[in-house]
Order: structure tokens, then C-alpha cells, then sequence
């Protein structure tokens, strides 16, 4: 087959050649020769052709069909590649004369070469016959028709598919104009929608610029009908005030003649108190004329201004300034007198006071001298003595009463600070911390936080508001809250001495350097105190309490400053140490004073009061395990103030406790007891010898207030 290929594709090149373009028909046999009349030209062939049948088979098969007629196989077979047409063989021998050629023939350049080499020349006759071909020819015609089946089912197939693709063309033209007819329609509906939006907006908008116009008419007629509201408010106030203002007037009028009356009044008072006094046998009578004659010359411009108001009207402003004047100058007269007689009074006073001092210095100073020699000559004569006495004096025993009485008055003062409201209980656990957690803040650190707890402590004693646990209270909040805070103040500073000092001997002194800064400044706190202290401590007073008649044992103990806790009486080492706190508190507080008070007087409860009390004590039978204590603390804070004040008094006193009360305090102590009989014997032996007596540990010093 690759014969025919080669045959097929030199059909296809002669089709596109020029010469190509004649189309052969079968009927042109009986359509006539007129058909062929443009195309008589005898065809010519290139000279390539040569070359091209050169490569067709040298052994063609001839095929032919039957004469006159030629059958074509219109079925698509023709799409193959082999012939369909079945023709006969035939030789040029067996083709008579009387057979007609057809009328014409038309044949490419190869077909004509290869005919030229394979069969003669068929004439053309002009009378209708058939023509017979030579089989070469018939296969070429039969070629030809089928190329051209070929090309003509090629070009309906080229032509089904351009439809197709036309029709698919129409379509998506006709899909994307439809979508452009939908977008075009949605354009057209939004765009409706808008202008339907836009005129409802508009719309909207003036019905809101209307109703805003109307409020704004509404909101304007509100305003004209609120100013005149005001203005009729105005008008009435005005009128209101019209005669606010004229009753005032006449009230002040009348005020103003009522103050007329009080200023002469008291004008004529004071001109009576600058009239001369009548002699009497002192001396004469002061000459106080200048006074006088100015005294009648304001009485009479004050009754001048009475006499110039007529009836049923008010006196004027400037004669009330006058009036005034006139009394403010008469009271400053009197004042003058008086001042004048005053200090004339004052220097004769200051001459018979000095005079009296002169006499009372004179007189004390001997009594002094006498009472020292009094106390030197019973302390001996008691000494010398077999016994001394079991109670303190009358004199001190009074003494003691009064304060415990005091401080039982100011406890009953409070009482109705008792109460179940939860609003005075409130206030009372207010002014008890305000009271007592500034003592507890005492320490020996520096100066300026003492000086601040201490100018707490008098604000709120002195009735000012301090803060407290960060609330802000007062004693005038309540009308015993003084009393209260005083009685739990001086509590706290014995509560103080029996723990802390007992604890720490050198926290005695800032104690009570404040202790003796708020006795100076208010003396009721300094009695509570020694209430206190004597109640806790009856050795302070000195006083040992006897047990009376029916009286349980811890009752007794409880007088004598025992800790009793459901009948159990503390062991005698506690009792010895607080003891000894309070002790050493007391000695303190006799020889400090604070060091910021503006009062010039002497100690409320200074040295004079340690020497009696020393000398009290030694005038009672000693106490075992008791004596020794107070008196070893007693000495070792209060000793060396005392050597100082006292000087060879005091060492008259010292030798005396050793060499005639210290056995006494030996005959009465227990061999388990000795350990404070020897700490006293230690001091008073050491002292005697040195002749000095060192400060005390923990003694304030300038350092320290400048800390």
C-alpha cells in the first residue's frame, strides 16, 4: 500500500496546484461536450511530474470498469485508503473502432504522462459514443472521485464542526448576553433601589430638618415663655426683697435705737467707775481729773445723738458710728484707769510679797535645818531602838487613801462608758488604744520619736482630735472621755514599769521622762499614776498592808501584790521582778523631768519625795526577801540624784542602812534568800568605800535628745 499512499498524495498536490482547481464530473459524457467548451486546452505538465510517477510502483494494477459507466461508492468507505470501485482489466486490443471516446477528458499532467506511456491517445469524436478509457485512466477518474468524496465528507465534517462551533460561539454569546441582560437588570434594580433610597432619604431628611424646625419653634416659645417666667419671678422677687429690705430697715432702726440705749447705758456705767474713789487710810485717792472731764464730754455727745432722734424714725448709720466711737473711747478710758490703778496696786503687792519672801526664805531655811537635824536625831533614836515600827504613819496612810479615793472617783466617772451600744463601745475602744499604744511605742532608740509619742499623748489629753489606727478621735467626743483616757494612760505607764521594766532595766527612763513630762502638764495623771503604782506595788507608798480579821490568804496576797489566778498564788521570782519594775519606774520618774516644758516650778513629785520615801522605808521592820530588793533598786537608779541633792546626808543615810538596818535585813532573811541581801550588800560596800555613786545604766543623756 505505500504505492497508493504515494499515488494519494500526488492527488493531493495536483488538487492544490493551479491545474487543480477544474473539477471532474462523471456526466460531462451526457451533459454534452459544450461543457468542456472553456477548458479544450490541452493541460501541460510540470516538469517535476516526471520525477513523481518515477517514485510510483513500476507495476501499477490497472483496474477497470465496465464500459460507459462508472460506479461510485458513496458510502463513507471512501474515507480509506484502497480504492472501493471494482473494475475489469481490458487491453487496447479488445476495444473495437465503433467505440466512441467521450467527449471529453480531462487528466492531470501525470495521468497524462503515464498515459503516454502506457496506451495511445483516445481521440476525442464529436458524435455521441462511448469512450472507453484505458484502465490506468479509469483508476485515476476513480481516484479522483473518491479524493474528491474525501474532500467533500472532509468538508462536511469541517462544516458540522464549524456549525458546532458556531452554534457553541451563539451560545456563549447568547449565555454572556444573557448574563449581561441579568447584570444590566440588577444594574437597573439597585440603581431604583438607590434612587428610591435616596428620595426616601431625602424624604426623611426633610421630615427630620421639619421636625427640627417645629422643635426649634417649640424649644424658642419655651425660652421666650421661661424669660418670662423669669422676668415675673424677677419682678416678684424684687418685690419681695423691696420689702425684705424695708423690714429690714426698720428692724435695723429699731436694733440700732435698742444699741443707742445699751451705749448710753453702759456709757453711764463706765462714767460712774471713773468718778474718785473716796479716800481711805492707805493713802490718798489718785488724781484722775483728765479722766473725768473726757468721760462727761462723751456722756453728753451720746445724749446729744438721743436727743436728735425725733420720734417714729430710726437713727442713721453715721449716728450709730458716733455713739459707737463714743463708747469704744469711754471703755478705753476705764481701761486705762484701771491699768493705771493696777499697776500701782501690782508694784504695792510686788513690795509686800518681796517683803514676805524675805521673811519665808528666813523662816524656811531655818526649819530646813531644824528638820534635818530632827530626821538625823530619829533616825538614830530609832535605830538605837528594839523594834521598828509595822505600819507607815498616819500622814502617809492618809496620803495613800486619798489617792486610791481619787482614783476610785474618776472610775466611777466613766462608768457610763459601759454601755451595751455598739457606738460607745466604740468610741471607748478608740480612746483606749489612742490612750495606751503610744506608751507601748516607748523605747530608748532616739529623741525625736520620744518627743513625738509625748506631743500625741498631751494633744489628746488636752482635748484635741489625734489619729489612732487611722481613725481620727477625741476626748471631747464624749463628756467623761478625760477622765477615761487619763485613768487608762496612767494604768498603761504602771503596766509599763511592771513588764517592760522589769524585763529591761534601761527602758525605766524614757518611760518615765514621759511619765513626768505629762504629770507636769496635767497633774490629775500624775495622782493616777501613784494610785496605780500604790495599788500594784504598796512598797511604793512604803506601806505593808496588815491582814485583817477574816480575810482569806489570797486576799492578803492580792494586797500585797501578789498575781492570784484560781488560787494559785505566782512563784516569789515573778512577784521579786515585777516588783522591782515598778520600783526602779518610781525611782526614775522622781529625777526626770521633760526636758521641752516651758514651766520654770519645781518637780511635781521630785528627789524630796525619794528621800522620804527612803527614809519611811527604813522606819519599818524589813520584810524578807522584799526590804533588800526595792531597796538595792531603789538606790542603784535613784542613788546618785539623791548623793547630789543630799550630799553628806545622803552618805549619813547610806552608813546608816549598813552598819544598823542591814542586819536587821540579814536577821530576817532565809539562807535561800540571799541573793538580794548580797547584791545590796555589795552596793552599799562599794559605795562607802568609793564615796560615788555611778549614773545609772541607760540613763537619758544630751546625745540622746539630740537623736
Amino acid at each position: 500500500m505505500p504505492t497508493e499512499n504515494l499515488r494519494w498524495e500526488t492527488l493531493d498536490a495536483l488538487k492544490n496546484s493551479p491545474k487543480g482547481k477544474l473539477k471532474y464530473s462523471p456526466d460531462w459524457q451526457e451533459k454534452g461536450e459544450d461543457i468542456l467548451s472553456g477548458c479544450i486546452e490541452i493541460s501541460s505538465l510540470s516538469p517535476l511530474s516526471g520525477q513523481i510517477l518515477n517514485r510510483l510502483s513500476p507495476r501499477p494494477l490497472l483496474k477497470s470498469c465496465s464500459l460507459g459507466s462508472s460506479i461510485r461508492d458513496t458510502s463513507p468507505s471512501v474515507y480509506d485508503d484502497a480504492p472501493v470501485c471494482r473494475s475489469v482489466p481490458i487491453s487496447p486490443d479488445q476495444i473495437s473502432p465503433s467505440t466512441s471516446a467521450p467527449p471529453a477528458s480531462i487528466h492531470t499532467d501525470e495521468e497524462r504522462a503515464e498515459d503516454t506511456r502506457e496506451a495511445p491517445v483516445v481521440a476525442v469524436s464529436s458524435s455521441p459514443s462511448i469512450s472507453v478509457l484505458s484502465p490506468r485512466a479509469t483508476q485515476m477518474a476513480g481516484c479522483i472521485s473518491m479524493c474528491e468524496q474525501k474532500h467533500r465528507a472532509k468538508a462536511k465534517v469541517e462544516l458540522s464542526l464549524r456549525q458546532e462551533q458556531q452554534q457553541r460561539v451563539v451560545s456563549a454569546v447568547a449565555c454572556r448576553e444573557l448574563e449581561q441582560l441579568k447584570r444590566f437588570e440588577e444594574f437597573m434594580e439597585l440603581k431604583q433601589r438607590q434612587e428610591y433610597q435616596s428620595m426616601r432619604d431625602m424624604m426623611e431628611k426633610e421630615t427630620q430638618e421639619s421636625l427640627g424646625r417645629q422643635e426649634k419653634l417649640r424649644e424658642e416659645h419655651r425660652h421666650r415663655m421661661k424669660i418670662s417666667n423669669l422676668r415675673l419671678r424677677e419682678a416678684e422677687q424684687q418685690r419681695l426683697r423691696e420689702a425684705e429690705l424695708e423690714r429690714q430697715r426698720q428692724m435695723e432702726g429699731r436694733e440700732r435705737l435698742r444699741a443707742l440705749n445699751a451705749i448710753q447705758e453702759e456709757v453711764l456705767q463706765l462714767n460712774q467707775l471713773l468718778q474718785p474713789a473716796p479716800p481711805t487710810q492707805t493713802g490718798p485717792a489718785p488724781d484722775h481729773t483728765s479722766y473725768i472731764t473726757r468721760s462727761n464730754q462723751l456722756c453728753s455727745q451720746v445724749s446729744e445723738v438721743v436727743r436728735t432722734t425725733s420720734e417714729g424714725q430710726f437713727l442713721s448709720v453715721e449716728d450709730m458710728t458716733v455713739a459707737e466711737r463714743a463708747l469704744q473711747e469711754m471703755r478705753s478710758l476705764v481701761r486705762a484707769l484701771q491699768e493705771e490703778v493696777a499697776e500701782a496696786a501690782e508694784r504695792k503687792r510686788k513690795e509686800q510679797e518681796e517683803e514676805e519672801e524675805r521673811k519665808r526664805q528666813a523662816e524656811l531655811k531655818a526649819q530646813q535645818e531644824e528638820q534635818k537635824r530632827n530626821v538625823e536625831q530619829a533616825a538614830k533614836e530609832r535605830a538605837r531602838k528594839e523594834g521598828l515600827q509595822m505600819r507607815a504613819d498616819d500622814s502617809t496612810l492618809k496620803w495613800y487613801n486619798e489617792l486610791q479615793e481619787a482614783a476610785g472617783q474618776c472610775a466611777r466617772s466613766f462608768e457610763d462608758l459601759n454601755a451595751k451600744d455598739t457606738q460607745t463601745k466604740k468610741l471607748k475602744m478608740e480612746l483606749q488604744k489612742a490612750a495606751t499604744i503610744p506608751v507601748s511605742q516607748i523605747a530608748s532608740t532616739s529623741g525625736s520619736p520620744l518627743k513625738e509619742i509625748f506631743d500625741k499623748i498631751d494633744k489628746l489629753l488636752s482635748g484635741r482630735s489625734v489619729t489612732s489606727s487611722g481613725k481620727s478621735v477625741s476626748t471631747s467626743q464624749h463628756p467623761h472621755g478625760q477622765e477615761f483616757v487619763s485613768y487608762k494612760l496612767a494604768e498603761k505607764f504602771v503596766k509599763q514599769g511592771e513588764e517592760e521594766v522589769a524585763s529591761h532595766h534601761e527602758a525605766a527612763f524614757p518611760i518615765a521622762v514621759v511619765a513626768s513630762g505629762m504629770w507636769e502638764l496635767h497633774p490629775k495623771v500624775g495622782d493616777l499614776i501613784l494610785a496605780h503604782l500604790h495599788k500594784m506595788c504598796p512598797y511604793a507608798v512604803p506601806h505593808y498592808p496588815p491582814m485583817k480579821d477574816g480575810m482569806s490568804v489570797e486576799e492578803y496576797q492580792k494586797i500585797l501584790g501578789y498575781r492570784v489566778d484560781d488560787s494559785q498564788v505566782e512563784g516569789q521570782d515573778s512577784f521579786l521582778k515585777r516588783m522591782s519594775g515598778m520600783i526602779r519606774l518610781y525611782a526614775a520618774i522622781i529625777q526626770l523631768r521633760w526636758p521641752y516644758t516651758n514651766k520654770q516650778g519645781p518637780h511635781p513629785h521630785g528627789l524630796n519625795h525619794g528621800w522620804r520615801w527612803l527614809a519611811q522605808t527604813l522606819n519599818l521592820e524589813p520584810l524578807a526577801d522584799v526590804t533588800a530588793t526595792i531597796l538595792f533598786d531603789f538606790l542603784e537608779v535613784c542613788g546618785n540624784a539623791l548623793m547630789k541633792q543630799y550630799q553628806g546626808q545622803f552618805w549619813k543615810l547610806l552608813l546608816l542602812i549598813k552598819e544598823e538596818y542591814f542586819p536587821r535585813i540579814e536577821a530576817v532573811t532565809s539562807s535561800g534568800q540571799m541573793g538580794s541581801v548580797t547584791r545590796l550588800k555589795q552596793f552599799l560596800e562599794t559605795s562607802l568605800r568609793t564615796k560615788q555613786i555611778p549614773s545609772p545604766k541607760g540613763q537619758l543623756n544630751s546625745a540622746f535628745w539630740r537623736s
